[in-house]
């Protein structure tokens, strides 16, 4: 049977809840467990898919093509075997849709739809399928204890806990303990309140984990376990870390893992072995060089809108035995042509994104890597305008676009499949997923690396996967005056043979894909692509200071 760990915030949101759940789930499955997590937000949005990054921040692509909520990027960096997937995200928007379509359907017989059980029911359903055969659930409930939209989840989890029962499930929950300096002390009232807000809705905290940015002595860890009916040992202080890496390690040496497995009945465990996170930081806090990477965007207000890039560069850095510098800039400053900002740049990063602000910007920073031979990285929208740039200033297509933006366009690089193939009256003949076409391309899928190109070098085998967030694809019958021209397509999907890789065999690193390989790079691991791109970019430190 599955035992489920919920997890819940008070006092202030961006405590970080996904990263502590997901520490604890890194020390669980180091013991030996099969664990996997949930994130349940209260938002009434279906899914974060069409929500505004400058709102939202990332949208996480899970293998199985859900756009999710950006914490399960750190479910899945910090775990190792389980990987995320459509049941591992809902929102109150979802859970709503579907009882509303039950009740349209007449599933409910004409009875009267309510809070309570409807939509608690489906929330229930919804926590112990994604569960099913796993040792460990860890479930995270978004936003903070109090907030009116959250109110279903949390009664879901009151009743979940009374149905599971004390040896199947158990809460987590996170408060901040303030440090007031005019008072010289930090402040346990914050952290009262908020467990008392949980026991009004009828739910126990077992473990307390105390946000804080100083340290706690045990007068205060006694006062807190005495006001909030929970022991001593489960107050669990978190103090903030130089890096998030750092937390495994932190809650090993509190001993959270013995708290869970003894509730659990989990004897006879091995111990927590947390030697590569040990590397991690190791690694991390003592860098040879710092490089600088200049990532070009039209969201850079907004850093988590980049969530899974920065990490993926962060771990590259690590495999590299540098610290990584993002240099934030907005791509639609380049458009005045003013690219003095990026003359200090080791390396060029364009990533993904949609729609045609900013893209002229972003062509600029590309023909400056390309031009200067500084390593250059595009992503998704970023091999696209990889594509058109060199298009344009190279293979003496001036007018080179994508239909997004231009209609009328005389060189149609980029576009919806069913546009071009329509066109050649070729769109029955190609081996097509049913979510091609004017939808989005989503999910993990294959791809075939050309033999003798540097990614295939890279990657070190003919055929990857990874996944993939996009609408629009490279017109094949483009493709031969490009290579004629100097670019080399060095990698297409398997099934539709559709460009997945391009780069430029006579530049030092320029590699521009069409997927997303920042979503499976992970601290422990990293990811092959940012690894050599980061040590490309280490190389070009280098020569400048040589």
């Amino acid at each position: 049977m599955t035992h489920f760990i919920f997890v819940t915030g008070g006092v202030v949101s961006s405590l970080g809840k996904g990263i502590s759940a997901a520490s604890v789930a890194a020390l669980l499955e180091a013991r030996g467990l099969q664990v996997t997590m949930v994130k349940m937000d209260p938002y009434i949005n279906v899914d974060p898919g069409t929500m505004s990054p400058f709102q939202h921040g990332e949208v996480f692509v899970t293998e199985d093509g859900a756009e999710t909520d950006l914490d399960l990027g750190y479910y899945e960096r910090f775990l190792r075997r389980a990987k995320m997937t459509k049941l591992n995200n809902f929102t109150s928007g979802r859970v709503y849709q579907d009882v509303l379509n039950k009740e349209r359907r007449g599933d409910y017989l004409g009875g009267t739809v309510q809070v309570i059980p409807h939509i608690t029911d489906n929330i229930k359903e919804r926590v112990l399928r994604a569960g099913e055969g796993y040792d460990v659930a860890i479930v995270e409930i978004g936003g903070t204890v109090g907030d009116i939209e959250s109110l279903p989840f949390m009664e879901s989890v009151r009743q979940l806990m009374v149905e599971l029962g004390h040896k199947h499930s158990m809460l987590m929950h996170l408060t901040l303990l303030p440090y007031v300096s005019s008072a010289a002390e930090l402040k346990t009232k914050p952290t009262q309140h908020s467990v008392k807000e949980l026991l009004s809705i009828g739910i126990q905290p077992d473990i307390l984990i105390c946000r804080t940015e100083h340290d706690v002595d045990a007068d205060t860890t006694r006062k807190i376990a005495l006001f909030t009916n929970v022991q001593a040992r489960a107050v669990i202080v978190c103090k903030d870390a130089k890096t998030i890496y750092q937390i495994p390690r932190n809650f090993s040496e509190q001993q959270v893992d013995d708290l869970i497995c003894e509730r659990f009945g989990f004897d006879n465990l091995p111990k927590a072995d947390l030697s590569d996170w040990d590397q991690v930081c190791e690694a991390l806090f003592n860098p040879e060089y710092t490089v600088r990477v200049a990532m070009v965007g039209k969201y850079v207000e907004l850093p988590d809108a980049y969530k899974s890039v920065n990490e993926a560069l962060l771990h590259a850095g690590i495999q590299n035995r540098v610290k990584v510098q993002i240099d934030y800039v907005d791509a639609e400053s380049l458009e005045s042509q003013d690219l003095a900002i990026l003359s200090t740049a080791d390396a060029i990063l364009v990533p993904g994104g949609f729609g045609e602000r900013g893209t002229e910007g972003k062509m600029a920073a590309i023909r400056y890597a390309r031009e200067q031979g500084i390593p250059f990285l595009g992503i998704c929208l970023g091999m696209q305008l990889a594509v058109i740039e060199y298009a344009r200033h190279v293979a003496n297509m001036p007018e080179a676009s994508s239909t997004e933006f231009n209609r009328s366009t005389k060189y149609p690089l980029i576009g919806l499949i069913t546009e071009w193939l329509d066109e050649r009256g070729e769109l029955q003949q190609r081996n097509l997923e049913s979510d091609l076409g004017g939808t989005m391309r989503l999910g993990a899928q294959k791809s075939e690396l050309v033999a003798g190109t540097k990614t295939r070098e890279i990657y070190g085998k003919a055929e990857i996967t990874e996944r993939h967030r996009h609408r629009y694809e490279m017109n094949d019958r483009f493709i031969a005056p490009l290579e004629e021209a100097g670019l080399k397509i060095s990698g297409y999907s398997s099934v539709q043979h559709l460009v997945e890789t391009v780069e430029i065999p006579a530049h030092p690193w320029f590699v521009a894909v069409q997927f997303h390989p920042e979503f499976t790079s992970s601290p422990r691991d990293g990811h092959p692509l940012f690894a050599s791109f980061i040590d490309a970019a280490k190389k070009h430190y280098q020569n400048a200071q040589s």
